[in-house]
């Protein structure tokens, strides 16, 4: 092998090495998320449906107070105000008065888009996101893009199916840990160059990843 083939492997050998060192940290941290309880309070709160609990976990924190209104993006278009309602756990009247569906959102960028509208038409700065903490990362990285100006508050839900503990013996985790992070890593590649432009000075996504998986 000539000098510019081992140039070539050892670059290939180094590239391959970030990419399963930066699944093993994206996993780990991940799984060492803890629901936000000391997040505070926020102007309104976002769920993005699709996951075990996390429409239930939104209404308690609108229950008390946490925000003014809550916004269910990504809903269901065969979900009517009526089946949301129920799932929520929400009295009929806190229901009626402070939530908001938006039915729009196939994707997690989406979704980003979904929640910068409502946000905009309400003059919401400060926001608590409610997803599963596996999608938190890339949500995080997504709403970012989409309003650098707004403070995210995250709130990440472990689903009963999703394996904390040795993750990586557990096949469907996993799996499903390594899809997430073949997700995640466009989304920040794309913060990474907007940042580099100058376009997305003083992002929260970084402080707040890190302080989510401190479990702090």
């Amino acid at each position: 092998m000539g000098g510019a083939g081992r140039i070539v492997a050892a670059a290939a050998a180094l590239g391959l090495f970030a990419f399963v060192g930066g699944f093993v940290i994206f996993a780990s941290s991940i799984t060492r998320y803890v629901a936000a309880a000391g997040s505070g309070h926020a102007d309104g709160i976002v769920v993005l449906t699709g996951g075990e609990h996390r429409l239930s976990e939104a209404a308690r924190l609108l229950a008390e107070g946490r925000g003014k209104r809550l916004l269910i993006s990504g809903a269901n278009r065969m979900a009517t105000r009526e089946d949301l309602h129920r799932k929520s756990g929400l009295s009929p009247a806190l229901f009626e008065c402070c939530v908001d569906i938006g039915y729009d959102a196939l994707t997690t960028s989406g979704n980003a888009q979904e929640t910068k509208a409502w946000a905009t038409d309400r003059g919401y700065t400060r926001l608590i996101l409610v997803t599963s903490s596996y999608h938190m990362p890339r949500s995080l990285v997504e709403l970012q893009l989409a309003m650098p100006e707004v403070a995210l508050l995250p709130y990440p839900v472990v689903s009963s199916n999703f394996r904390t503990e040795r993750w990586w013996l557990h096949g469907a985790t996993a799996r499903l840990l390594f899809t997430e992070y073949l997700k995640f890593l466009p989304s920040a590649a794309r913060l990474g160059v907007a940042k580099l432009l100058g376009s997305r000075e003083g992002s929260t996504v970084a402080g707040a990843i890190s302080t989510q998986a401190s479990g702090t």
